[in-house]
């Protein structure tokens, strides 16, 4: 790992950006505003747009990887995906901290080598599923559910980028991670339809995973669709547990506080009483979120693995998992 300049301040850890996109932009404001990081450079292959990003977060511009290489402990690639691993290597190689934006590459093979070159040089390697860090779902994580079935869906209108990759490493790649995480068990069988509408790659999905454990998953994405909806539904033995991504919140309805309710309920209907409406019925209870900016709450705990030396919430084995699922799905359609 590159040496900290003399008369730096200690307790910072010196962070940079390559790629100056959208996510790139966000990044570099977030780097520039904790108090554990400073920004201290930029870099993209357009020179414009990494001009703009310096001249407005106040850092520089750098040359090239290496140079930046030479200034940071830790860094996050935004580059687009086919791009990931030659823009991660020069850090990699120097041990430098890489957190690495969706997903970690654009097939398994080249995920699988960000991994090894992360292992082999002692890096640490996040990638960035930002949804882990989604005030609702890091409620249902405390949780410590064991989900019987999980119904996802992430669908929205075009949004007129990304064209050329499909819409299952594009959007659902998002909830296979959470999936994954959610139910900690092996992927046994993939199903999946999908279609291609705009151009050569799928532009809706459906996919059903089911789990050596027996869990089973239903994925559905689209990027076709008239509404934005972002949610994930959880079935367990003891609950139910709805959440919304886009408006961070959720409620669950335990079975011990409902079962009796709905048994004497329908008991009363059997012995000719009145109807009762099933939704009055089912107590739900609100899912104690606090809110957070994901992105602040992500580089924090990437700064965090860094400080302490251990593994981040997202690892590059998580993110390869889920290319890896991604992969058999699109095989499978």
């Amino acid at each position: 790992m590159s040496s900290r300049p003399a008369g730096e301040n200690p307790t910072q850890i010196p962070a940079g950006v390559v790629g100056c996109g959208r996510m790139g932009r966000l990044h570099a404001r977030t780097y520039a505003q904790m108090s554990g990081t400073k920004l201290v450079g930029v870099y993209d292959a357009i020179p414009k747009a990494a001009e703009t990003i310096a001249a407005e977060f106040g850092t520089k511009v750098v040359a090239n990887l290496d140079e930046l290489a030479e200034q940071v402990a830790a860094v996050t690639i935004a580059v687009p995906t086919e791009d990931h691993a030659k823009a991660a290597e020069p850090f990699l190689k120097r041990g430098i901290a890489c957190l690495i934006e969706k997903p970690l590459a654009r097939n398994s093979a080249e995920g699988r080598q960000i991994v090894e070159l992360a292992a082999r040089h002692g890096a640490i390697l996040q990638v960035g599923h930002i949804e882990r860090f989604n005030p609702a779902m890091v409620a249902l994580s405390k949780l410590n559910l064991s989900p019987r079935f999980i119904e996802a869906v992430r669908v929205s209108p075009l949004p007129f980028r990304s064209l050329d990759v499909g819409v299952v490493l594009d959007v659902m790649i998002h909830d296979i991670d959470i999936v994954l995480s959610l139910v900690k068990s092996p992927v046994k069988r993939v199903e999946a339809v999908g279609a291609s509408v705009i151009g050569g790659v799928e532009d809706i999905c459906n996919a059903r995973l089911t789990f050596e454990n027996g869990c089973i998953a239903n994925l559905t994405a689209s990027r076709l669709a008239l509404k934005t909806e972002r949610k994930l539904r959880l079935f367990s033995h003891d609950a139910y547990v709805s959440i919304d991504y886009q408006k961070k919140s959720g409620v669950i309805a335990h079975r011990a506080e409902n079962v009796e309710s709905i048994r004497a309920a329908v008991e009363q209907l059997r012995r000719g009483g009145e109807a009762k409406n099933f939704a009055d019925l089912v107590k739900l209870t609100p899912l104690e979120v606090k809110d957070v900016d994901q992105i602040r709450a992500e580089l924090e705990s990437f700064a965090s693995s860094i400080h302490s030396k251990t593994a981040p919430v997202v690892s590059g084995e998580d993110g390869l998992a889920a290319v890896e699922v991604a992969e058999r799905i699109v095989a499978a359609m």
